[in-house]
């Protein structure tokens, strides 16, 4: 038995339709789609694609944003995840300790089993998927970046079978010729001459597209497009050999995304009340306000009364919504008016002292999507954004086929996150599942599942805090004692003390 991971950064399921991803609802027709699927906090590359190879949320794994400063070294240090020549120096320097959880990769090894990664994201976030790869003796393609292909005599034997790695596009031009190397690397090299365990095939778009045209925009929707024609190849070698060949079939998203539609300044916030901000810590920094959509701010005095100032200083803006800080009692931070970080499984080591969101809405978009929030960068309004908490954020796409799974065309209405696919790829191939994993087996989509796997328990969950007339309130569920997160809010209106409110499903 094997496994193949698709992947589509950054794709909403509410994009996927027969017109515009024919091949992909195709694979729904075959399989079954988990309809409540959705991503981790922070809602960023660079830390779901880490919660996908290691089953865990980001406390355990450790990967806290796109970008994050280490605390670790002396003076600290802003990082850039995208760098995969950091990433490698970073896993050096702390003695393969660059993921705080094991992966996939590590753990198929020890079983004497394989993992390929094809990717075209971003040098960093292709390491990420198997940041071992050299060692462990897998094959980690980029379609486009050379120093990070492993290994360098497995990418000779597939240039020459396929041609060249394709330079990178202009910046915020549509990335084609990337996804099509990747396709034909995995069909007509990787899978012939290697058939590993678990591939994971991983198209870096629609993400940069939306990020520079809109999520909805005709230049998105033909890339995505261009990327359902191009996972058409695989699903016909699937439907042609792959499947008789035991091949699961798995195509997922890592996070969506919404429109940026108010551009703010979280820097000249924390400078009107008093602090002075940086993008990296050094002299003079109070704050280092990490750049991106995910609010990350690392103080340089810690104490609580100048983390409560911070955090009042951002609530007292229209455009932040849910805030977190270190917990103080499980439901609230240390900060009055916050959130404790470890309700969203965001309390690493590494975490911010300030996590927050910016305020999200279910506007309609030009493009007639649901989903806008305010937005702290130097891109135009109308792009697409993500890292918050707003559906279309968080809802991601998850769909199964093979002979392990229900292949009716069903729809799964139980929760499931990235998180759940490694542990339930492991019990697949008879292997454990450890500790370490905070995912749970998806056994309602299982074939054979029992009518108990197929109607478990949902239990839901509301929690508020609030300051003065701040008031932020967090959605969660929960299925067989694991819980995911549903979303999140904040409003200035009137709160009462904080609580916790339950409800029914």
């Amino acid at each position: 038995m094997k496994f193949l991971i698709v992947s589509f950064d950054g794709l909403r399921p509410d994009l996927i339709e027969s017109a515009l991803t024919p091949n992909i609802d195709r694979l729904q027709q075959a399989g079954v789609t988990l309809s409540r699927h959705r991503t981790v906090y922070p809602s960023e590359t660079r830390v779901a694609f880490p919660s996908l190879v290691t089953g865990a949320t980001p406390n355990r794994h450790g990967m806290v944003g796109n970008k994050f400063v280490d605390r670790g070294s002396v003076p600290g240090r802003y990082l850039d995840t995208s760098d995969a020549v950091l990433l490698d120096h970073l896993n050096r320097e702390s003695n393969g300790r660059l993921m705080t959880a094991p992966t996939l990769g590590e753990l198929l090894k020890a079983d004497q089993k394989s993992l390929a990664v094809l990717a075209t994201n971003t040098t960093g976030t292709t390491r990420l998927f198997n940041h071992k790869a050299e060692e462990l003796g897998h094959i980690r393609f980029s379609g486009h970046f050379r120093e990070v292909c492993s290994p360098v005599e497995a990418l000779a034997m597939a240039e020459a079978e396929i041609g060249p790695l394709c330079p990178p596009p202009p910046r915020g031009e549509p990335d084609r010729d990337g996804q099509e190397w990747i396709t034909s690397a995995f069909l007509n090299f990787v899978w012939p001459q290697q058939q590993p365990d678990v591939t994971i095939l991983s198209y870096g778009e629609p993400d940069t597209t939306s990020h520079f045209h809109g999520t909805g925009s005709r230049t998105t929707r033909d890339t995505i497009a261009f990327c359902d024609a191009q996972f058409g190849r695989v699903l016909d070698w699937w439907e042609s050999e792959g499947r008789a060949a035991e091949v699961q079939l798995i195509a997922i998203s890592d996070h969506g995304h919404v429109t940026a539609h108010t551009r703010v300044s979280v820097a000249a916030s924390l400078k009107a009340a008093g602090f002075s901000t940086g993008i990296a810590p050094g002299t003079g920094v109070d704050v280092t306000v990490v750049p991106g959509q995910v609010g990350a701010l690392y103080l340089a005095d810690r104490s609580l009364s100048n983390l409560s100032h911070a955090v009042e200083a951002l609530i007292n803006e229209p455009w932040c919504g849910p805030i977190f800080t270190r917990s103080r009692n499980g439901v609230e931070g240390l900060a009055s008016g916050s959130f404790a970080n470890s309700l969203v499984f965001a309390d690493h080591e590494r975490a911010p002292d300030v996590y927050f969101a910016f305020k999200a809405d279910d506007r309609i978009d030009p493009f007639g999507l649901a989903g806008g929030t305010f937005y702290d960068s130097d891109r135009m309004p109308g792009l697409g954004v993500h890292g918050g908490f707003q559906a279309g954020e968080l809802l991601a796409v998850g769909i199964a086929a093979g002979s392990v799974f229900r292949c009716d065309g069903a729809t799964s209405l139980i929760p499931s996150d990235i998180c759940d696919l490694a542990p339930t790829i492991l019990h697949a191939l008879g292997l454990p599942v450890p500790a370490t994993m905070t995912g749970r087996v998806l056994r309602e989509v299982l074939a054979g599942a029992s009518k108990d796997d197929l109607e478990p328990l949902v239990e839901a969950e509301s929690y508020e805090v609030g300051l003065g007339s701040f008031r932020q309130s967090l959605r969660r569920s929960i299925v067989s004692e694991r819980i995911y997160l549903d979303g999140g809010a904040a409003s200035n209106e009137a709160v009462a003390a904080p609580q916790k409110l339950e409800a029914a499903e």
